[in-house]
């Protein structure tokens, strides 16, 4: 089995003084005989840092698909640059170097390990898309880590998810109206 899972955060306020809420969520996506299914997540922090929310968002995602008692073949789509070269280039540096950097400490070093022990379970692959620049998935993750962040909610584990409504009240206005979303499953 592999899945494909769209990452995104938010912190409201990110390097601002004071506590920045923030949220990260996914979507879940998984090919079977009888078609794609899709599932969300999100959670959220009242104080926090986008990098953090990325962190704990991939984590999560990767938590959640460990519950099937199996390996999964898994694609980490993020905007993150952090996420995505932290986990293709720089984690397995720090490793090799018992989790020290040359430059001195580690931020987020307790994110970072938890990450890496979630994904271990997988064989995952890391990609980075550009934010903001109109891919559906993308935008939709940001639409529910954004969501997260201001309401400060957590679906606690994958719920139904709400994309392909989301796409449809996208594409009355006039968005995405060629896109079809299960090409990249």
């Amino acid at each position: 089995m592999g899945a494909l899972i769209h990452l995104d955060e938010s912190c409201l306020g990110n390097g601002r003084e004071g506590e920045n809420p923030g949220g990260a969520a996914g979507l879940i996506e998984v090919r079977l005989r009888s078609g794609v299914e899709r599932r969300d997540f999100y959670l959220s922090e009242p104080a926090t840092t986008n990098n953090r929310m990325a962190l704990a968002g991939a984590a999560e995602a990767l938590r959640i698909l460990s519950g099937k008692d199996r390996r999964v073949m898994v694609r980490m789509v993020s905007d993150s640059e952090y996420l995505v070269k932290g986990m293709r280039e720089w984690v397995p540096g720090w490793r090799r170097r018992n989790w020290t950097r040359k430059g001195g400490a580690i931020m987020n070093l307790e994110l970072w390990q938890a990450l890496v022990e979630a994904a271990e379970g997988h064989d995952v692959t890391w990609a980075w898309v550009r934010g903001h620049k109109g891919h559906p998935k993308n935008e939709y993750a940001d639409h529910l880590a954004v969501r997260a962040a201001r309401e400060q909610v957590q679906s606690n584990g994958p719920v139904p998810s709400a994309f392909l409504d989301w796409l449809e009240s996208e594409r009355v206005k006039g968005k995405y109206l060629e896109y079809d979303p299960d090409t990249e499953v």
